[in-house]
């Protein structure tokens, strides 16, 4: 069966503007498609080496420094953003909850990652996701939404009228609408948050693609083999996992501190099977009890040995 990928949607929009555009501004959004084919997989873990005890402020400023230093544990997003690109990063924004909760991405993750797109030559940097509860609401009790603003980021609702339904040619998913903005842009970074979900056991790399669809229902069907169509659609060129807080159960919503670990740790790589084999073990499960995972092995989308392409990083 034909498999087809937002990589294969860049490269054929690259080609169908190829005579209307000079050579000097083509194909920017084939190199950064490419550049994932030219390296190995490599994965990077940042953990928290400093004193245990923190207030507020002494956690966000881990969080900063845990991200940078897994970012330059794989070599730095130079080389994953071309000069002038449009970056689109891919957070959990899906529910109305502050960051202690942990339902959402570690607002201070995005934010690192914002920073290090513009300081990496990013020409435009969108944040967006697909909530589950109101996007309003949701990007604000975040916190991602004020925290990238500050940093000049573009805060994009997904207008529902615009998303275009896509043949991605999967096992189970044969078209789906996805939000275009997302297909189009050059770079896209998926940065999810670890936690508990009670249909799917966990949500980590894998899930948060459903964050660039509508019509979630569909992956409802069989979880294993949907995210692995959705997965392959999205090449996945650079994730970063975000364990700084986690979420134990009552997911994906959550809404109690009891359901809340302080993990201090978080990974980025370029194999989304690695990190959420890595995000597994954070959460206290296998990989036999999260089929997606290893259905997603056994179509060639990355490897559950993590430990054979990571290096552990401390981080004070």
């Amino acid at each position: 069966m034909e498999k087809y990928s937002r990589r294969d949607f860049l490269a054929r929009s690259a080609a169908g503007a190829m005579a209307l555009t000079s050579p000097a501004l083509i194909g920017k959004s084939l190199l950064a498609a490419e550049n994932a084919k030219t390296k190995s997989a490599k994965m990077a873990i940042a953990k928290w080496a400093g004193p245990k005890k923190l207030d507020v402020s002494q956690i966000s400023k881990a969080a900063v420094k845990l991200t940078e230093q897994a970012i330059q544990g794989i070599g730095g997003l130079k080389q994953f953003v071309t000069k002038g690109a449009v970056v689109w990063i891919k957070p959990n924004i899906g529910w109305d909850r502050t960051p202690e909760l942990a339902a959402n991405t570690n607002p201070d993750v995005v934010a690192t990652l914002i920073r290090l797109c513009f300081d990496a030559g990013a020409k435009t940097v969108r944040i967006g996701d697909n909530p589950c509860q109101i996007a309003a609401k949701t990007y604000v009790s975040s916190g991602i939404a004020p925290a990238a603003e500050k940093l000049g980021a573009e805060i994009v609702y997904l207008d529902t009228s615009r998303f275009k339904e896509i043949d991605i040619k999967g096992e189970l998913i044969k078209k789906i609408p996805v939000f275009p903005g997302i297909m189009e842009a050059d770079l896209v970074i998926n940065v999810p948050i670890i936690k508990h979900h009670m249909m799917s056991t966990a949500t980590m790399c894998m899930k948060n693609y459903m964050g660039v669809i509508n019509n979630r229902p569909t992956i409802h069907q069989n979880f294993a083999v949907c995210l692995t169509d959705l997965t392959r659609f999205m090449a996945p060129q650079i994730s970063v996992l975000d364990a700084v807080r986690i979420m134990t159960g009552h997911g994906p919503v959550g809404g109690s501190l009891d359901d809340v670990e302080l993990k201090l740790t978080l990974a980025a790589g370029t194999d989304v099977i690695a990190l959420d084999s890595w995000g597994a073990g954070v959460l206290g499960k296998t990989i036999e009890e999260l089929p997606f995972i290893t259905k997603g092995a056994s179509e060639g989308l990355g490897t559950t040995d993590y430990k054979s392409i990571s290096k552990e990083i401390a981080v004070s």
